[in-house]
């Protein structure tokens, strides 16, 4: 039923002509490729299907899809209408990148020579505190305590 839901999903994006796209490990499933939800053949691109579905993994694959940012509230509202609210969540992972970190990551990504790179991380700070840290310090919430993530204000 899950790879049907998210394929129902999918072709709403795809009919109304909002981009998405499937990734992660489900774009090694060939169960993926043949419902629309990922278009990328994994058995042409020599793929490991092991990434996607694996007897060391602790929990079933996960079915990853971007959707167009500008137009992602219309295929919220729809999973709302059709599957209902209170079967349906919102989630997300927040990260955060220490400066040289986060120069490092766009410069591969716009295909920075890596010696420009290192030269420019050499001025950028080591450490910044994130916002909302000093507030969240002071009430003895800090990242020595288990289980406690912090979040963007």
């Amino acid at each position: 039923m899950y790879f049907l839901t998210v394929h129902d999903i999918v072709a709403f994006a795809r009919s109304r002509h909002i981009l998405c796209q499937g990734r992660g490990s489900a774009a090694n499933s060939a169960v993926c490729y043949c419902l629309g939800v990922t278009e990328v053949d994994p058995s042409r691109m020599n793929m490991l299907f092991e990434r996607f579905i694996s007897r060391e993994r602790n929990e079933p694959p996960d079915i990853d899809v971007d959707f167009e940012h500008q137009r992602r509230e219309e295929v919220i509202q729809y999973i709302y209408a059709k599957y209902g609210r209170d079967r349906a969540a919102l989630t997300a992972t927040v990260i955060s990148y220490r400066p040289r970190s986060a120069l490092r990551d766009v410069g591969r990504a716009l295909g920075i020579d890596e010696a420009l790179i290192s030269a420019l991380g050499q001025g950028a700070p080591r450490h910044v505190q994130p916002r909302g840290a000093g507030r969240a310090l002071a009430v003895g919430a800090g990242p020595s305590r288990t289980g406690l993530r912090f979040t963007p204000d």
